[in-house]
């Protein structure tokens, strides 16, 4: 597969949606990489009320919003993005937690 254009160099719209299917295969696999942490989580963390855990929750949009700051992009916008992530790697978590406790 050949790579995509950069988007400063994208001169049609079909060069602008292949690079944006090939960012989005790349978020794909990092989301991958990313929930495989929470499973790690839900396998280390001894009680089911740890998974919820609202200061790491605000640590992680505050970072967030740092580099989205540095890198030129609205802070409140990668954070809203990045809160529907961590709610959703919440409930995988929570759900990986009962399982793997089901289990015993």
């Amino acid at each position: 597969m050949t790579s995509a254009k950069m988007p400063d160099q994208c001169e049609t719209m079909t060069e602008v949606r292949a690079g944006v299917d090939q960012v989005d295969r790349e978020l794909v696999a990092l989301l991958v990489r990313r929930f495989g942490y929470m499973d790690a989580a839900a396998r280390i963390k001894p009680d089911r009320s740890a998974v919820r855990d609202e200061v790491r929750k605000t640590q992680v949009l505050d970072n967030v919003a740092r580099e989205a700051e540095a890198s030129g992009l609205d802070p409140e916008r990668l954070r809203a993005v990045w809160d529907v992530l961590v709610e959703q790697s919440i409930a995988h978590e929570m759900i990986r937690w009962d399982n793997l406790r089901a289990k015993d």
